[in-house]
């Protein structure tokens, strides 16, 4: 149902070897958040500073023109910008950390980020799972 109305839309089916690089991607953006619940200081610090997941925005950026036209080139936008938008936030949250005033507000960023980055993450992989392109930035 959902690949016939995919492919009707967006008029080519991507490769299966393409549908897995994107798992591979969700997977080491799934290993960098549970690096940051179980060991860094944040989990947005450990999603945007992460080794696995710099990797997958690397792989993202590679793959994505191989998804062009397909559904799944949402999806490589999706993780691309939930990347960049975490480190945005990090930067922000940094930048407040640097006052004495700000320690706690960037507390709460770090931490509402975190919990962003966890949502971006579990619902873009949903999505997948259910073969529906990500719609929203």
């Amino acid at each position: 149902m959902a690949i016939n109305e995919n492919t009707r839309r967006f008029g080519t089916e991507p490769a299966p070897s393409l549908i897995t690089w994107v798992h591979v991607v969700y997977a080491l953006h799934s290993l960098s958040i549970l690096i940051g619940v179980t060991i860094a200081a944040t989990i947005v610090g450990a999603f945007v500073f992460g080794l696995p997941s710099i990797v997958a925005v690397i792989i993202s950026y590679v793959k994505r023109d191989e998804a062009r036209g397909t559904w799944l080139e949402s999806h490589f936008r999706w993780q691309i910008r939930t990347f960049w938008f975490a480190l945005v936030w990090c930067v922000l949250g940094g930048m407040l950390f640097l006052t004495i005033v700000g320690i706690p507000l960037a507390l709460a960023v770090f931490f509402g980020a975190g919990l962003w980055a966890i949502y971006r993450i579990v619902r873009g992989w949903l999505g997948l799972r259910d073969r529906r392109p990500m719609y929203a930035a």
